[in-house]
């Protein structure tokens, strides 16, 4: 299964494409989408779907893994990572490409197998689950191909909910 995390921003948007099969990682590609601060708002988010879009058509996932929005002290900066996400989720959509959304929570608990670990601790196991040199930067890429392992983790799952639901006929 090729799998497309993703860490949203609006001046980062950090990606990471793995390949999952038979309990074993390949990383496929990993970077980010830049936006310059100086660019319109509107504009960054039309770059950030159509760089999105050319990640998909290039690599074809068949799930996108995306970061859940957590509130923080600025609702400014909320508002507009809701905005990119939403751009994030519309570029999947448009390509037929399923979306699951995880918790930083779940993440951390799927990585390290600690839901309270540390940054630092979940961006080291993502560099030894996926046989990485060193730590990709910047951090938003290291975060998206966290994502995708936490997919990849739960995707087993997800499938068997999926197959008992069909038999079930639900």
């Amino acid at each position: 299964m090729i799998i497309l995390g993703i860490d949203p921003g609006y001046a980062i948007v950090g990606y990471g494409i793995i390949d999952y099969r038979n309990n074993h990682f390949s990383v496929i590609d990993y970077g980010a989408i830049l936006t310059d601060a100086k660019t319109p708002f509107n504009l960054r988010l039309e770059k950030i779907y159509d760089e999105l879009s050319d990640i998909i058509d290039r690599y074809k996932p068949e799930a996108m893994s995306l970061e859940k929005l957590f509130y923080n002290n600025n609702a400014k900066t909320v508002i507009d990572v809701s905005q990119a996400r939403g751009v994030i989720m519309l570029a999947a959509q448009k390509k037929n490409v399923r979306v699951f959304e995880y918790t930083p929570l779940q993440v951390k608990q799927s990585v390290v197998g600690y839901g309270r670990a540390e940054k630092k601790q979940v961006q080291e196991m993502t560099r030894r689950i996926l046989n990485l040199e060193k730590i990709p930067k910047p951090d938003d890429t290291a975060d998206a191909l966290a994502m995708s392992i936490c997919h990849a983790h739960s995707s087993g799952s997800l499938s068997s909910v999926s197959n008992m639901r069909i038999r079930k006929g639900i």
